[in-house]
This record gives C-alpha cells, sequence and structure tokens, in this order.
C-alpha cells in the first residue's frame, strides 16, 4: 500500500509556518501510524462472508435472489 502524504493544516498560520518549514529543512517526518488490525480482519470477513452465505443458503433461496438481482438489474437498464 502505497504511503500517504501528510494532510496538510487547515489554519492558514500553521500551514504557513508548515512551508517555511519545509523550505528551511526544519520540518520533522510525521511518526507512522500503525495499521489497524480491525481493518485487515473486516477484509477477510468480508472476503469469506459471501460464500459461508450462499452455503447455508437453500438452492431454492439462492435461486430467488438471483432472479430478484437480475430482474433489478435489467429493469433499471430500461429506465435509464
Amino acid at each position: 500500500m502505497p504511503e500517504k502524504r501528510p494532510k496538510r493544516p487547515r489554519d492558514l498560520n500553521e500551514w504557513a509556518k508548515h512551508m517555511v518549514d519545509l523550505a528551511t529543512g526544519n520540518a520533522a517526518e510525521p511518526a507512522p501510524q500503525p495499521t489497524s488490525d480491525a481493518a485487515e480482519r473486516g477484509r477477510k470477513g468480508g472476503l469469506r462472508g459471501g460464500k459461508a452465505r450462499a452455503k447455508s443458503l437453500s438452492k431454492a433461496k439462492r435461486s430467488a435472489i438471483a432472479k430478484k438481482a437480475a430482474k433489478s438489474r435489467w429493469h433499471r437498464k430500461e429506465l435509464g
């Protein structure tokens, strides 16, 4: 994942000080923020969720959900 640039200050005076610090070489590098384990766990859960849900549904229920989704997609194209 590419590193994010730090956000510039919203206050004009803070921004000006930051620019002067950058120009004079006095700007300190921001400390890297630790990544959240919760975000990683949420992504893993999301990747597993659809497969687990499909496995728990009956064939008739899966078919009904798929028909409803297809009908919705086609109906949206007619309107647009």
